[in-house]
């Protein structure tokens, strides 16, 4: 056989690999390149930009791959245009009420009180119970006096006022307390039974069975009554 039909036949199969390795090694490089620019334009126009690239890139069919794989990969991942900002007639109206700062008093708007008593009945002796929470529903952390006068809890029977935490207090009358957003203040408070009045009597009369409504008021704000009954 010809030696150089021999060379001739190593050299292009010689070719053809070099070609195939040097395709491998280009396809490679474009799919990592083309994966880091699908992460870098997600979320923008960035495929309708690509195919634009790519109906260019096939109008050159005699470029170098690399060279058109890289051209298509740069227009794909162009920086967008930048949009005009919109003008101040165009800004729809927004309110002017602003969050205030964190540890300024609560406002009443955004505070929500409620009281809930033990049971319904009480018996024997036993005194009646209740739970008052206090949740700040504001943006921010406000402060609010939750001492016995500010946050006061009344028991009436008709129209007689029987009892209240803000007579004849002992102690601090105001207790200042910050509210976190969504976090309740919770208190639990016995009565002992007896009627209260602002002469602070010491020897103060029991109430009588009946029934009777507890409710706590804080301001204007007015929990949802508590109906009870002493037997």
């Amino acid at each position: 056989m010809d030696p150089d039909t021999i060379r001739g036949d190593d050299g292009d199969g010689g070719g053809d690999v070099y070609w195939r390795r040097r395709m491998s090694v280009l396809i490679a490089v474009l799919v990592v390149v083309a994966v880091v620019a699908w992460a870098c334009s997600s979320g923008s126009d960035g495929p309708q930009r690509s195919s634009s690239a790519e109906s260019s890139a096939s109008e050159s069919p005699s470029a170098d791959p690399l060279l058109a794989g890289l051209r298509t990969l740069a227009l794909g991942t162009a920086t967008p245009t930048p949009q005009p900002s919109p003008s101040a007639a165009d800004t729809p109206a927004v309110a002017d009420a602003r969050p205030g700062r964190p540890g300024q008093p609560c406002t009443e708007d955004d505070l929500v009180l409620s009281l809930q008593g033990k049971q319904d009945v009480y018996t024997g002796g036993a005194w009646p119970n209740f739970l008052i929470t206090l949740v700040n529903t504001g943006p921010v952390m406000c402060r609010a006096d939750v001492g016995p006068r500010a946050l006061e809890v009344r028991i009436t029977s008709g129209e007689d006022r029987i009892w209240s935490t803000a007579d004849c207090v002992s102690g601090p009358a105001a207790e200042q307390r910050e509210l976190e957003r969504g976090i309740p203040y919770v208190r639990t408070l016995d009565w002992d039974r007896r009627r209260s009045s602002a002469d602070c009597r010491t020897t103060p009369p029991s109430a009588l069975p009946g029934t009777y409504v507890a409710v706590a008021r804080m301001g204007k704000l007015k929990s949802p009554k508590g109906v009870f009954h002493l037997r």
